[in-house]
């Protein structure tokens, strides 16, 4: 089957089905998408041409001279198209010698009435005609198909209605160009203020500089109009308005959409403002939407055919789509996508694709987040599981005999072991540490060696590179890898064979200086599988912890005691070579920034029993600081031998404008924070320390975190070696290698290595590696993967805390009254932090009736007529009868916690303040706690009672088809979040804090 060009555009999404195998796609169609729908439909398409698992092709018939057609003067673009399409498919047949029949599939009429008959063996016919004859057994794609042409009927009559009408406020192409190079336009990417969608939002500058005076990141864009069609994602050209028309970003808190003049919003310094001339890229996606309520269906008419659905995400308009499942689909969240918008309307035009499940049922809303991050993984194929190795009790994996010649066998001359939080099945990395016959010593990172299981090109591996990460959610994740891999084979256990990549150090002995280093292939044995807490009393001498490891039960005295000395002087020297070398990574300026660590614990079926905050210990930084020495190291090599080719991580310095909020809050309480370098951010932050309010120290490290920038994967070949730098780690290379079962950055970074490494025996191994070029696509795609992972993360975990408290009364329940401590101030309210449950939010001391708090001395507060005065530091209520209150920054209150329900976006989580005075008096043992204090209270709550309401509606309506492929996890358990604990644990900043 051949699609012509204008199917390729509007029916993508069906050919991405998996049972349409062996598709030709020419070049002619490819280009149009890429100039017509912009880039995330090209990419989409991109990733079909490159998956397997479809067989598609890709023919380059415009530079295959029997093929290229010259385009005929007077020729629409259209039918020169349509024309060099059908003359490639008709070579095409006789190329394969007249024996294999060619489809080809188009939307125009007269191309089918023209070339239908025209070469025997070449039929041409509609798309939807296609779907009839050859898949009648395959509905859901027929029946897509009948929604897109009914959409594109809809919108070909309103095109005719406005006579084609372009946008008559975007300027044309070559207009644009010219005024970017000239500098009167400005182009960046549009971010929509989710709390004030309708009003206000940003455009993020492309290349801008942060020591440009006039446009620092950031330009204003005030109010829809000035949007002119434009949707969040849009890469956009923006013309600055004069410096008198100049506006403020909004101070206020908004709840949302339309509150903002309720909320009595002021705004800050003018600051550049400008209007949206045109589109460079569009970045329409699948959207997830809700119906309007069967009244507002009604109102519309009985027979109501196009219906305004409003997107979950608050920064999409409203989307119009033709419909009439209105009333059945108003409980449900669906998918649509976005196909035009006209000249004449305020609303893009869309059509629906797919179902997800009903609102507030866990399961759709799960595979919400899933939808709107563009994550979409599927349980791994049959034809990715046969490329795995077998690991049953009665075939055994075995270390191959080949393998063992060449590797480096460290299973009886090293002392190998893990150090990981209690009940982790997946062990990626390994240590050792020993004394070598002249004295010195030689420390070992071992990582699992996914490289030899995972070959370049395979169908595992296309299938990894498109997941690029694990994702964690809150009660799930999904594998970046097969579990045959993840916890099996490639997982370093103890007591069983495996291969590794190891980097060994061979240090001074007394200054521990590194002396060489050696990178290799390896076999090892992990001796011991020891957990953090057994390892830390260990460090510490508290010896009783030996009858808790299972590899000291079976030995008698003399062999317990010969083996427990061995391992306890390996702990305390990696300990004393960490505390070394954390100490000359801090004096270059290394950041300590405020994460969450928590402990799992499981019980016999591997369901979550519960989530204890972890108290830091000090192995916690030792196997840390061995990570970052292997990632440092193993940068420094790949870009010595491929200066142009490696895979890097670089931390940019943050804009210094980011820091203002955390200067004036450390400010407040009589710091002061030197954001000039790291090395001055990180002793300012180390000396911010209140004695009588540990809290202040956290919630200036956090505010710090939220001030960086995104440390990004990158190719060496894109930027020049000063803009390597590592910011938070203060390194001059730094990369990811140690954690390949689950992100794909580590394990291009291992294929490097190999390359390297035979490239010192000379050997070549070039021929898997990346160009310059196409690492740097690479790249842009993990860094891509990343954020999703991240925001997917993020939003599950408000979407649990929701759950958590949704069912219970604020007014009665104990949990729900809570202390918090306020961390910014605003206008209209204050943010707070609840320590005891990690959560963020807007308190406000102004209602939408005008209306301020006022507390009473009996420690309640009510709503009273009266006004708000915001100082630097404090905000001050004052009702009309005189009675006033005062806030400050960090100051600790009694917050009531609630959930504020939408039935079309998420729900969220509602703070108000009900007390002036703290909740409970602060002491040093609850702020030691972790954020996540309850975190395991709330999860065990959710997942108890979304259990028992799944076993009371036993009879209710099933989960769609359509819904089941998000399901990756199977049955209910928790024990998911363990990959995610696991990695926390190792207190690499770069990772658990978007560095």
């Amino acid at each position: 089957m051949v699609p012509d060009w204008k199917v390729v555009q509007d029916y993508l999404e069906i050919l991405e089905f998996p049972e349409l195998k062996g598709i030709v796609f020419m070049q002619t169609a490819c280009q149009a998408v890429q100039h017509q729908r912009g880039r995330r439909q090209y990419n989409k398409l991109r990733n079909l041409l490159k998956d397997a698992r479809h067989d598609c092709v890709l023919f380059a018939n415009e530079f295959q001279q029997s093929c290229y057609l010259p385009r005929e003067r007077g020729e629409s673009m259209e039918k020169w198209q349509s024309r060099s399409i059908y003359n490639a498919a008709a070579w095409y047949y006789h190329h394969c010698q007249d024996r294999m029949p060619i489809v080809m599939v188009t939307e125009d009429e007269e191309a089918i009435q023209q070339y239908g008959s025209e070469t025997e063996g070449v039929f041409v016919i509609s798309f939807k005609n296609y779907l009839d004859n050859f898949w009648p057994d395959l509905k859901a794609a027929r029946e897509l198909c009948e929604s897109i042409l009914q959409s594109r009927r809809e919108r070909e009559n309103e095109s005719q209605e406005s006579h084609g009408k372009e946008y008559p406020e975007h300027v044309p192409l070559e207009v644009l160009e010219a005024g970017i190079k000239s500098g009167r336009y400005v182009q960046g990417t549009l971010n929509v203020n989710k709390h004030r969608a309708q009003i206000e939002a940003f455009v993020r500058l492309q290349g801008a500089s942060s020591k440009d005076s006039d446009l620092v990141s950031d330009v204003l864009i005030h109010g829809m109009k000035a949007r002119n069609r434009s949707i969040h994602g849009d890469v956009v050209v923006v013309e600055l308005l004069p410096k008198s028309e100049w506006k403020g970003r909004t101070t206020a808190l908004g709840e949302n959409d339309g509150d903002n003049k309720a909320l009595g919003e002021s705004p800050s310094e003018p600051m550049p403002t400008g209007r949206v001339v045109g589109i460079l890229q569009k970045n329409w996606r699948d959207y997830v939407v809700t119906f309007p309520s069967i009244e507002e269906v009604q109102s519309q008419g009985k027979n109501a055919q196009k219906i305004l659905v409003t997107p979950w995400d608050y920064r999409i308009p409203k989307i119009r789509i033709s419909t009439q499942q209105a009333e059945a689909l108003q409980d449900f969240r669906v998918v649509v996508r976005i196909d035009s918008w006209e000249s004449t309307s305020m609303y893009p035009n869309g059509h629906f694709v797919c179902v997800l499940g009903r609102i507030g049922d866990l399961e759709g809303e799960i595979a919400t987040i899933l939808v709107e991050n563009n994550i979409s993984v599927v349980p791994f194929s049959e034809a990715q599981m046969c490329e795995m190795p077998v690991n049953t009790p009665e075939n055994p994996w075995k270390v191959n005999s080949q393998e063992e010649r060449e590797r480096k066998d460290l299973r009886k001359t090293h002392l190998v072991f893990s150090i990981d939080p209690s009940g982790c099945e997946d062990v990626d990395d390994t240590l050792s540490v020993r004394a070598l016959d002249n004295g010195n010593l030689e420390l070992g990172v071992h990582i699992a060696d996914v490289t030899y299981f995972v070959a370049p090109h395979s169908y595992v591996d296309i299938e990894a590179r498109t997941r690029a990460t694990t994702y964690y959610l809150a009660d799930r994740r999904y594998d970046m890898l097969p579990a045959i891999l993840s916890a099996d084979v490639c997982s370093l256990l103890g007591g069983v064979d495996r291969y590794a990549v190891s980097v060994m150090w061979e240090l001074d002995k007394t200054s521990y200086e590194i002396k060489k280093v050696w990178y290799g292939r390896t076999i090892i044995r992990s001796a011991y599988k020891l957990f953090y807490e057994a390892a830390q009393d260990l460090l510490d001498g508290n010896f009783s912890v030996v009858k808790d490891i299972p590899e000291f039960k079976d030995l008698d005295e003399k062999s317990r005691q010969a083996k427990l000395e061995e391992l306890v002087w390996a702990i305390r020297k990696l300990t004393d070579i960490a505390r070394h070398i954390r100490a000359k990574r801090d004096r270059c300026g290394a950041l300590e920034l405020e994460g969450v660590e928590v402990r799992i614990q499981l019980d016999e079926k591997k369901n979550i029993h519960d989530l204890i905050p972890k108290q830091p210990l000090e192995v916690h930084e030792t196997v840390a600081e061995c990570m970052i020495l292997a990632n440092h190291w193993v940068a420094k090599k790949i870009w010595e031998s491929f200066p142009h080719q490696a895979l890097l991580r670089r931390h940019p310095p943050p804009h210094q404008e980011f820091f203002s909020e955390l200067r004036e809050c450390a400010k407040a309480k009589g710091f002061f924070i030197d954001t000039r370098s790291n090395k001055a951010l990180a002793d300012s932050l180390d000396n911010a320390n209140d004695p009588n309010d540990p809290i202040v120290n956290k919630l200036l490290r956090s505010m710090a975190t939220q001030a960086m920038s995104n440390a990004l994967y990158f190719s060496t070949g894109s930027c020049a070696e000063e803009e390597f730098h590592h910011y938070g780690l203060a390194l001059d290379k730094y990369t990811h290698f140690t954690s390949p079962i689950r992100r794909y950055s580590d394990i291009i970074v291992h294929r490097l290595l190999m390359a390297a490494i035979s490239e010192d025996k000379k050997m070549e191994i070039k021929e898997n590696l990346f160009s310059n070029k196409d690492l740097e696509e690479l790249c842009r795609h993990i860094n891509n993967r990343n954020r999703a992972a991240q925001h997917s993360q993020k939003q599950s975990t408000e979407l649990f805390q929701c759950m958590y408290f949704k069912d219970k009364d604020p007014e009665t329940e104990e949990r729900c009254i809570s202390d918090g401590v306020i961390y910014s101030i605003r206008t209209n309210g204050v943010l707070v932090f609840i320590p005891r449950f990690g959560i963020k939010g807007a308190a406000y001391l102004r209602n939408k009736d005008g209306l301020v708090v006022s507390c009473g001395p009996d420690g309640h507060s009510e709503w009273k007529p009266g006004s708000l005065q915001r100082f630097q530091n404090k905000i001050t209520s004052t009702t009309t009868e005189g009675e006033s209150v005062t806030f400050h920054l960090f100051d600790h209150v009694t917050v009531r916690i609630s959930v504020q329900t939408s039935r079309c976006h998420s729900d969220t989580i509602r703070l108000e303040i009900i007390s002036n005075k703290p909740h409970m008096t602060p002491d040093t043992e609850l702020f030691q706690q972790s954020s996540l204090l309850l975190k395991s209270d709330l999860v065990k709550e959710v997942t108890r009672s979304v259990e028992e309401a799944q076993l009371a509606q036993e009879v209710a309506v099933n989960i769609t088809e359509d819904c089941q492929k998000y399901c990756q996890t199977k049955g209910r358990s928790l024990y998911t979040l363990l990959e995610e604990i696991r990695d926390l644990a190792l207190l690499d900043v770069s990772n658990s804090y978007s560095i």
